[in-house]
């Protein structure tokens, strides 16, 4: 059993690890770390451009990862400043170092997190959706909504003064369409649609 998993740990790892040697970052591996330490340290590099905003038990689930290895060799690559973090509530998530700016960190942390990302994704195909229809579409109730909207509100990507209005949706569909597939399926559905989404004014 314990084979099974390690093989699929280092194929997880040599899959991001491909993707982390090609990637435009300052900093990599010492050439004094061993070959698990190159690999492992590559796979976060390749992962953390391609799901930016995960948080640390994501990235540390989704590489297959030990705890207390994740921790060692993120620490070693934010002092690099291949990539840095920032706190976002009971979340510490991770990002290409400076590649995005703090609305964009902002966004991609609310993304990240299952209600406020499919009311995002509802207001980006509808931006006449109620918080009845957001409701009925998310599949929970007005009150998760009524406070999942409070915290976009408060992050500066909702205004709710006539409904629910996003404030920055040109920012969030870009977003939403380059990483789409770290998100889910429906995400990938409106990156798919998104030449559809987009008003044509010359």
């Amino acid at each position: 059993m314990t084979e099974g998993f390690d093989g699929q740990k280092r194929e997880t790892l040599r899959r991001f690890a491909a993707v982390g040697a090609a990637a435009p970052f300052v900093g990599t591996a010492s050439a004094d770390d061993g070959d698990d330490e190159n690999e492992t340290r590559e796979a976060i590099r390749g992962y953390v451009p391609t799901t930016p905003g995960a948080h640390f038990s994501k990235l540390r689930d989704d590489l297959r990862l030990g705890t207390g290895e994740a921790q060692y060799h993120l620490r070693k690559l934010e002092e690099a400043d291949a990539i840095e973090s920032e706190k976002d509530a009971d979340y510490r998530r991770f990002f290409p170092a400076g590649r995005f700016d703090e609305t964009d960190k902002r966004a991609l942390g609310y993304l990240r997190r299952e209600t406020p990302r499919g009311m995002i994704l509802a207001l980006l195909r509808d931006p006449e959706a109620t918080g009845a229809d957001l409701a009925s579409a998310l599949g929970v109730s007005r009150p998760t909504v009524s406070a999942a909207a409070a915290d976009l509100e408060a992050a500066g990507l909702l205004d709710r003064t006539g409904g629910y209005a996003l404030t920055e949706p040109e920012r969030l569909l870009t977003l939403v369409v380059r990483y789409a597939d770290s998100f889910d399926a429906e995400a990938v559905a409106l990156a798919d649609d998104a030449a559809s989404l987009v008003a044509y004014d010359p």
